[in-house]
């Protein structure tokens, strides 16, 4: 599968289209070759999928009791005390 050349300009303003194609491109500057964009297909159903699960276990991390939020704020608190003294 060959390249197609194009320049930095017409890369950049053609970027969502090189993002669907399936050829590699060479990027131009003043006609030289400065690099390789070469798009990846991957199953966006699976990504999907992770991002969700990525984002549940976020929540159940989140899930903080009013307990644990007070102790994590004293500490800063006490942390930025120290600091000031240091400083």
């Amino acid at each position: 599968m060959t390249a197609t050349h194009v320049g930095i300009r017409e890369f950049r303003a053609g970027l969502s289209d090189f993002v669907d194609a399936d050829a590699p491109v060479a990027v131009t500057r003043h006609g030289r070759t400065v690099g390789y964009f070469i798009p990846v297909k991957e199953d966006r159903a699976a990504d999907a999928a992770a991002l969700r699960a990525a984002g549940e276990k976020l929540d159940a991390l989140l899930k903080l009791s009013d307990d644990d939020v007070d102790a994590a704020v004293e500490d800063f608190k006490q942390l930025r005390r120290e600091a000031k003294k240091k400083a």
